[in-house]
């Protein structure tokens, strides 16, 4: 165990971990802070998936925790970044508890783009996340105008690395799967260029930004958002995420968001050239092995995890979100923590607790 702390700091970056699905709840927030901002990230929770061995109402309580823990950090931050629209990660206006602070007055908010590369019920989650802002907190303009093309790219282009993986035996049918993923993602495409796009605005002492892609400076902060990565493997039905690199005075903080691992080995590589300092990576969610997720990508991000610990810099690796829904993660991945040490470290155990899950697990 760590001693008792939640602050990972490298230089003068400070990287707070507020609440993991280590503590008991879904959830993947965290606070940034550097001399020039002070960012909120990912202000959601929801309660832990049925098969989870704690009461209902326990689960309950849980979420309501954390959804306090990042409240108390909301009045200290100046910009909130919401990855994408899971409720783990975001939370309506409407759903944040009366006697706690309201997370996104007065805040500059990054966002995924709500328009394209987003998932049909993402897509009218981040309608209603949006709307409820703009009319909440006095948006100004037009919250909606004309729909744009949208290109989509051959795997081989925008994923080389995965797209030339050779799977041996199960290389016919992950040809199939993969078919099947670009022909759902081209009727998504038709989705996002026939409906009306949601605008960046401005709203009382705030603004709303679509931040794919986009690179700021502040002060002596540089802050860039990764284009549009997959939820997971390939296509993925999920939908897209968008991570988070935040650099200063040669300090670097990598925050993944949602790549389940990562399974494809381009964001793995990635994450490898970039060479962070801290890295808070979410691990692959093995509570679905045979339900959703399958053998063959729990190899593969067993082998982009090992991969990247041992190709950056970075002495503490956060793996956990996913992976800490189900007690059996550390025999699953074994080998893993075997060839990776301390370094990989769930945020309770930095936190100097033990994972809840394991520790329901041993009463």
């Amino acid at each position: 165990m760590r001693k008792k702390t939640n602050i990972i700091k490298r230089g003068k970056i400070e990287a707070h971990l507020i609440w993991f699905d280590s503590l008991g709840a879904k959830c993947s927030s965290m606070f940034v802070r550097t001399p020039d901002i002070t960012m909120l990230i990912d202000p959601g929770a929801a309660e832990m998936q049925p098969g989870y061995p704690l009461s209902a109402k326990e689960k309950e309580r849980l979420k309501l925790k954390a959804l306090k823990k990042i409240s108390e950090y909301s009045s200290k931050a100046e910009i909130v970044f919401i990855s994408h629209y899971h409720y783990d990660h975001h939370t309506l206006m409407s759903k944040i508890p009366e006697n706690l602070n309201i997370f996104y007055k007065d805040k500059v908010i990054w966002v995924k783009d709500p328009n394209k590369w987003i998932n049909h019920s993402q897509l009218e989650r981040a309608r209603l996340f949006l709307e409820e802002i703009f009319n909440e907190l006095g948006g100004k303009g037009k919250l909606y105008g004309k729909s744009q093309k949208v290109k989509i790219p051959e795997l081989e282009e925008e994923l080389p690395l995965a797209a030339k993986k050779d799977y041996g035996n199960y290389n016919r049918r992950k040809k199939e799967l993969l078919e099947k993923g670009k022909t759902r993602v081209m009727k998504l495409k038709d989705l996002w260029e026939s409906n009306k796009w949601l605008h960046e605005f401005e709203f009382a002492n705030g603004e709303v930004v679509f931040a794919d892609g986009k690179e700021f400076k502040i002060g002596k902060t540089r802050i860039r958002f990764t284009p549009p990565l997959y939820h997971g493997i390939e296509y993925d039905g999920i939908g897209w995420v968008i991570g988070l690199v935040i650099e200063h005075n040669g300090n670097k903080f990598i925050y993944s968001s949602d790549l389940e691992g990562p399974q494809i080995e381009d964001y793995a590589e990635w994450i490898i050239k970039e060479n962070p300092d801290v890295l808070v990576l979410d691990g692959f969610p093995t509570y679905l092995l045979g339900y959703m997720v399958n053998k063959i990508n729990l190899e593969r991000a067993k082998e982009n995890i090992i991969r990247i610990a041992k190709g950056i810099k970075a002495d503490t690796i956060i793996y956990d979100h996913h992976l800490l829904r189900e007690a059996r993660y550390k025999e699953r991945f074994k080998e893993v923590y075997e060839k990776v040490g301390e370094k990989l470290i769930t945020a309770a155990e930095y936190m100097g607790k033990e994972p809840l899950i394991l520790k329901i697990k041993n009463i």
